[in-house]
């Protein structure tokens, strides 16, 4: 065992190619865990392993459709016994009313952020149910908290990933397994695409924000996916985490403009 507070670990992390998911893996390589990147992105998911590997960590990556449970299935076979799982893959499928968000677009986000979080968890529980220590990382988001407009798929999603956490976290609490989730603000490059279609929305996101900024993926979030996933939080389950700079106290920003 090394000095890393995950030495030892064996963690996953879908979509963790670019964005928060990049940022989780490389901290959690930092602390020394063994960790596999889930991403359908090859050239992000690649190159998200091989500078974990430049800063001498160890990675390795696993092509995979996480709205696919052959493919969630197969991918967690691959990566062997799993101590540390976040479930951070997600796809956008655009900004549109309620009542113009079609059945495929609800199908979809479901699939990436409840259907497949089960799956990777469902297949994680029996070795991290064996050893009685496993740790469920699962990034929702504050779009569902304070019911952002033009995204209800999204927000749906979002927050049944919540409540399959909490209901999940007093389930295995038994078996020493904890399950939390983080609602981050960071402005990772998804995040820059959006705002780009939105002049001054960015502005005004971070004006409000106590802090006066939108967080790093990296700096900013991932140690906080690092916390939960080590022994230092072995008495934290169920919760959710606002990695916000206390965006969500006041609510935030977030009124793009939608067309009828």
């Amino acid at each position: 065992m090394g000095n890393g507070r995950l030495s030892g670990r064996n963690a996953v992390v879908t979509g963790g190619g670019g964005g928060i998911g990049r940022g989780i893996a490389l901290r959690l390589a930092a602390e020394e865990a063994s960790v596999v990147i889930a991403d359908f992105d090859a050239e992000l998911g690649q190159s998200c392993a091989a500078e974990i590997t430049m800063r001498d960590g160890s990675a390795r990556f696993i092509q995979t459709d996480v709205t696919r449970r052959e493919s969630i299935e197969a991918m967690m076979a691959a990566a062997g016994e799993v101590d540390i799982l976040v479930n951070n893959a997600w796809r956008g499928t655009g900004q549109q009313r309620v009542e113009n968000k079609t059945d495929e677009q609800f199908d979809l986000a479901l699939r990436f952020g409840v259907y497949a979080a089960q799956w990777a968890m469902r297949a994680a529980l029996p070795h991290m149910k064996r050893q009685g220590w496993g740790r469920v990382v699962n990034i929702a988001s504050l779009n569902g908290v304070n019911a952002h407009v033009g995204t209800a798929d999204y927000n749906v999603a979002k927050e049944g990933l919540r409540a399959l956490t909490r209901t999940a976290a007093r389930e295995w609490a038994p078996y020493g397994i904890c399950c939390n989730i983080i609602c981050p603000a960071a402005l990772a490059d998804s995040m820059r695409r959006v705002m780009a279609q939105q002049p001054g929305m960015i502005e005004a996101i971070e004006s409000a924000n106590p802090m006066g900024r939108m967080g790093d993926p990296e700096a900013d979030i991932a140690p906080v996916a690092a916390f939960l996933a080590s022994d230092d939080a072995r008495y934290v389950t169920g919760n959710t985490l606002f990695v916000d700079g206390g965006g969500h106290i006041n609510g935030v920003a977030w009124a793009p403009h939608i067309d009828d």
